[in-house]
């Protein structure tokens, strides 16, 4: 993040969590816009190792266990990263009552090439506390509009942050931008805490993936869906937008026909929990690109709807003087 952000801003800030902004000012000093993605991933940690050098390992972030059986990890060591699988039973071997379960994680064992006699603490450096993190690949698919990936949720986000600041290089806006990105996210909103602290920004646009729901059996919703722009979250499990920005997003979206749609996460939260609590509090909206299959190995997200949020972020930080900024909290 701080070598994509070198070059575009004034001035680059960390603060003690790892959470990292760059400051880009504009005509103003004031308002402070900030424009975040989560630069942290769902994974896993080592819990504990076996004698003969299994892995036992616990979860970072939110994991339907299924989606983890038979799949490639790499263990991120001292010594580099070490490829692993973890073990799933042949199902030649299953009992009828194990078919119908879902095995919880922490009876699962991730094999990095276990044999006798070959200690993979001393071999591989591997020890508990390790991260472990799924082992993908990025691919354009073919249809050229889509992307698979592991870490859309949030590599997105704070790629859009990224280009965000690079549109508005040389474009007036009457404000000073903060983008960047947060850490542990995923593990309790952590990073946006400390970086709102930080900041003290006027604005808050957080960057995240929406859930794509257009899947079978049956797909619930049709506008959550990939090409169909930008979700725009109503409300999460920590946050209800803040109004007045919530609805200068949607005008903005609708002047400049930029595709979007409204979306509710009912049991989940993002970095917007914190940070609009944050001091005497921030207006702040959650939107992102709709992406399939999050928090497993592998998603899929449309390239428009990526460009797209970039636009719609872009045009509304256009409008946002001290007036209008001023006009989200008096009234």
């Amino acid at each position: 993040m701080k070598r994509e952000l070198d070059g575009q801003v004034d001035e680059i800030l960390q603060d003690k969590t790892g959470s990292v902004v760059g400051r880009k000012k504009g005509s103003s000093d004031d308002p402070r816009i900030l424009v975040i993605g989560h630069m942290d991933e769902i994974g896993f940690m080592v819990k504990e190792i076996s004698d003969d050098g299994y892995i036992r390992f616990l979860p970072l972030g939110g994991w339907w266990p299924h989606v983890a059986l038979g799949q490639r990890m790499r263990v991120i060591t001292s010594k580099g990263p070490v490829i692993g699988v973890v073990g799933s039973k042949p199902p030649h071997l299953l009992e009828p009552d194990e078919r119908a379960k879902v095995m919880k994680i922490s009876d699962m064992v991730l094999d990095v090439g276990v044999q006798d006699k070959f200690d993979v603490r001393r071999k591989l450096g591997v020890k508990e506390g390790d991260p472990v993190v799924p082992d993908a690949q990025f691919t354009i698919m073919g249809n050229k509009k889509l992307y698979l990936s592991k870490a859309f949720d949030n590599r997105m986000g704070c790629a859009v942050a990224l280009d965000v600041v690079r549109k508005l290089q040389r474009v007036k806006h009457p404000n000073t931008i903060y983008a960047g990105g947060t850490v542990q996210e995923e593990v309790g909103l952590r990073g946006a805490q400390t970086l709102a602290h930080l900041v003290d920004p006027d604005v808050c646009f957080c960057v995240d993936v929406g859930v794509a729901r257009d899947f079978p059996p049956k797909p619930f919703a049709k506008r959550e869906k990939l090409g169909g722009g930008p979700s725009v979250l109503m409300y999460d499990a920590r946050m209800i937008p803040n109004l007045g920005l919530r609805d200068l997003v949607i005008k903005t979206a609708e002047e400049k026909k930029i595709p979007f749609h409204l979306t509710v996460m009912e049991r989940g939260a993002g970095d917007g929990g914190p940070v609009h609590l944050s001091r005497l509090g921030v207006p702040t909206i959650y939107l992102g690109a709709p992406v399939r299959y999050i928090h497993a190995h592998n998603g899929i997200m449309n390239r428009s709807d990526y460009d797209n949020t970039v636009k719609l972020i872009t045009e509304v930080i256009k409008k946002l003087d001290r007036k209008t900024v001023k006009s989200f909290t008096e009234g």
